[in-house]
């Protein structure tokens, strides 16, 4: 399965509850200011770091360089483009957006 958080995790609880009901093997994706999450030194280091060991972790790097955070991305996560969410969508039976 695919999820797709794109909510900060400053703000929302979606990641947490992601990171609680996914199954390893899934693919996290994080998008708009989810990507937030993705930045070495955030408080959401210790999460992502620990979703990295069971997930597949993709950051959309577009989101990233918005943010000014693309060269600060957490070892093991994945840095797509749009062309690269696509691919993921379309390789995934099941997508999961998280709000």
């Amino acid at each position: 399965m695919l999820h797709i958080v794109n909510k900060s995790p400053f703000e929302k609880t979606s990641l947490d509850t992601c990171l609680r009901l996914a199954r390893p093997g899934s693919v996290l994706l994080l998008i708009e200011d989810a990507v937030y999450a993705a930045a070495s030194g955030s408080a959401a280091e210790t999460k992502i770091r620990q979703a990295v060991k069971t997930l597949k972790v993709y950051a959309l790097s577009p989101d990233l360089e918005a943010r000014g955070i693309r060269g600060n991305a957490i070892d093991g996560i994945e840095l797509i483009d749009y062309s690269g969410f696509v691919d993921l969508v379309a390789e995934h039976k099941a997508v999961q957006s998280w709000l």
